[in-house]
């Protein structure tokens, strides 16, 4: 990060921090001039949104039809507002793509993991990336990272080091004197990883949920040797058991952050640990199977995201197929962002079972949280097959009683109506992780002859 860059994000993060404080009525009506502003944007620069709002241009937002991933990469280049983009060229960039290059000169360009479909690009500008480093600058600024042209701070990022995925860009893009980055690949043996957060000694840790639970484990059995002054969990769904060993290993309280490739940070916590959207950046829409609003307290089907600072790829009312819940209560923090109640995790990992009493029964993760979380392994993962259900626990401490493990996910299953089918214990060095690095705690491997949740995920 060049000082231009950093001076610009300063600036940014001083005009963030005053909208902190709003109260709702100003929130709402910020909200309404920038959506606005980006509808105005899409409608003169982008054949895809005259047609897919005509005849919608005046209506309010949640009346407007819904945008799948799906249908944005089957239009990319009549969706994106630059004529001079068009698909092929950018995935031909994207196959060559080794470190912070540009495309045209001008675009950064990110891809999502396609775990959940086939894979989204999306392109940024200058000021969209500021935007991006701006709300992930929030994000650790709330988990009490600071830093700045006076200040300095070291950075561990765990996570991928793929190129064109968003960490990865995001990393390359900070590091600098001022915010000395350096990213360590989860697809690489631990002992590596360990070895190496040991030689950097990070003032603060950024990891995928699932990483942050193992680095913790690892802190706690003197392997690992490090302190930092915070820990910044992300990805996936940071879980109370593994809140508690993160805690434990280092004395302090991990920060979750909600985000995704296409909207940048959506929400995070703050410093009493309650998520806060970022109501400024993304208006998000919880909704049911129908696109319909859920009210508070609830969990919606999918998440429907409207990106406000978005002007390459307009997303309005993009969906993403995460369960969360929105909470109507106030934080005593001082901040009037709406609240998160919950977050549940992708659609995607709801197990989709066949019934006793015939069709299908969906199981929620918290069935196998409820029974594996307080065992004494590394990690565990579940993985649906076929015809039986695969359980892996990763480095054991002692014996498991495998047969009451088994008998217990077995009942707990009956019980929620599944058809009995076998349950595989397995004790593993580490469980399974995707090209990305990441531990998903569900894996469906089956052909499921169930409908999806949805037709397309983001």
């Amino acid at each position: 990060m060049d000082l231009a860059l950093l001076v610009r994000l300063l600036s940014m993060r001083r005009e963030l921090r005053s909208r902190e404080r709003w109260p709702a009525d100003q929130i709402a009506a910020y909200q309404a001039g920038e959506l606005r502003a980006l509808r105005a944007h899409a409608y003169t620069h982008s054949e895809f949104y005259r047609r897919f709002h005509a005849g919608s241009e005046t209506k309010p937002l949640h009346e407007l039809p819904v945008l799948t991933k799906a249908e944005l990469m089957a239009n990319f280049d009549a969706l994106v507002t630059d004529r001079d983009v068009h698909l092929a060229n950018v995935r031909a960039h994207l196959d060559h793509l080794q470190g912070d290059e540009l495309f045209l000169r001008k675009y950064r360009v990110t891809r999502t993991a396609g775990s959940t479909g086939k894979p989204g690009i999306f392109l940024s500008d200058g000021l969209e990336w500021s935007n991006i480093i701006a709300s992930y600058s929030r994000a650790q600024e709330w988990a009490g990272i600071f830093a700045g042209i006076t200040g300095r701070t070291r950075l561990a990022v765990v996570s991928s080091r793929v190129p064109s995925h968003q960490s990865a860009r995001v990393g390359a893009s900070v590091d600098s004197r001022w915010i000395p980055v350096r990213r360590f690949d989860s697809t690489e043996p631990l002992a590596t990883i360990v070895a190496g957060l040991n030689a950097w000694q990070p003032d603060n840790l950024i990891a995928y949920a699932s990483m942050a639970r193992t680095l913790a484990e690892e802190q706690s059995a003197g392997r690992l040797r490090i302190s930092p002054k915070a820990v910044m969990s992300a990805s996936e769904v940071l879980t109370e058991e593994s809140r508690d060993k993160i805690q434990r290993a280092w004395n302090c309280q991990p920060s979750n952050v909600y985000a995704a490739t296409e909207t940048a940070g959506i929400a995070s916590e703050c410093s009493r640990h309650r998520l806060h959207l970022f109501e400024d950046m993304v208006i998000a829409e919880i909704v049911d199977e129908k696109n319909r609003r859920v009210p508070a307290g609830e969990f919606g089907a999918k998440l429907l995201v409207t990106v406000l600072f978005s002007r390459t790829q307009p997303l309005i009312r993009y969906e993403i197929s995460d369960r969360v819940m929105r909470s109507d209560e106030l934080c005593d923090c001082g901040m009037r962002f709406a609240l998160l109640g919950g977050i549940e995790g992708r659609a995607e990992d709801i197990l989709r079972l066949t019934a006793r009493s015939g069709g299908f029964v969906r199981i929620h993760p918290n069935l196998f949280h409820k029974i594996l979380e307080p065992l004494a392994v590394q990690a565990w993962q579940v993985i649906e097959e076929p015809d039986a259900i695969r359980v892996l626990l990763a480095r054991p401490e002692g014996l498991l009683d495998i047969l009451d493990i088994s008998s217990k996910i077995e009942r707990a299953l009956e019980e929620n109506g599944a058809l009995a089918r076998p349950i595989h214990i397995e004790r593993v060095e580490e469980v399974t992780k995707t090209a990305l690095g990441k531990a998903p705690l569900i894996r469906a491997l089956s052909s499921r002859s169930a409908p999806p949740a949805q037709q397309s995920f983001a």
